[in-house]
């Protein structure tokens, strides 16, 4: 599925990955990729193989494991690499993302470090522990990624909140923006003064923002 314009038109590629829960036609990730798509980037987004057979027979079924799901993901990115390529996802597919660019990839049966191919990482609601469960951190490859790397996170994600991120050892790559209030889907509590659209729109921003510098800072080189 293919937003915004050509790949020869626009500024850059992202490669959007889903969740666990919901796949590439949930609204959050239609809303950002359209919105994406008016800053002149075109969007690619796509269906883990789990996710393809959900949607052929509506059962539910748990993610693929991790190999599957990175053999996967380096496929898209073989696909649409372009020279201009930026990666990412909402929570576990940013993850996956993220692993993507580094020797965790490598590690695994017939899947490569990707990072020559992709000019940056963007993770949406990354879920650095499962919730209420801290002790399960899945964030150690962040400390030494070695690709520029955004984390949008909401100040009240139960996968990593605003005070454990702020305290995590991160690599120089790494940057980070908290959605005020957020959730996991960075939607605010009504009482905060925000909304779900105005924090969605500043992640939208944010992120074009992050896409364009990370193809311009190597054309620049």
């Amino acid at each position: 599925m293919i937003d915004g314009p050509d790949a020869e038109h626009a500024v850059a590629t992202f490669l959007f990955a889903h969740g666990a829960g919901a796949g590439m036609d949930h609204a959050f990730m239609t809303t950002v990729a359209q919105g994406l798509a008016l800053h002149n980037i075109q969007v690619v987004r796509f269906n883990f193989p789990y996710m393809i057979k959900r949607a052929e027979d509506g059962k539910k079924r748990p993610p693929d494991r991790q190999p599957k799901l990175l053999l996967d993901f380096q496929n898209h990115i073989e696909q649409f690499d372009n020279g201009k390529l930026v990666i990412g996802g909402k929570s576990m597919g940013g993850r996956m993302a993220s692993l993507m660019v580094t020797g965790i990839a490598a590690d695994t049966p017939m899947v490569s470090n990707c990072a020559a191919k992709v000019r940056g990482v963007a993770c949406l609601g990354f879920p650095f522990h499962p919730p209420a469960k801290p002790e399960n951190y899945r964030g150690d490859h962040l400390a030494i990624i070695t690709v520029p790397t955004l984390i949008l996170q909401g100040e009240r994600d139960t996968f990593g909140v605003r005070s454990e991120v702020e305290q995590w050892p991160f690599s120089a790559q790494v940057s980070y923006q908290f959605l005020a209030d957020g959730d996991h889907g960075f939607k605010p509590r009504k009482a905060s003064g925000h909304t779900e659209a105005e924090n969605i729109t500043i992640a939208i921003e944010a992120l074009a923002a992050f896409i364009k510098n990370c193809v311009n800072s190597e054309d620049a080189e």
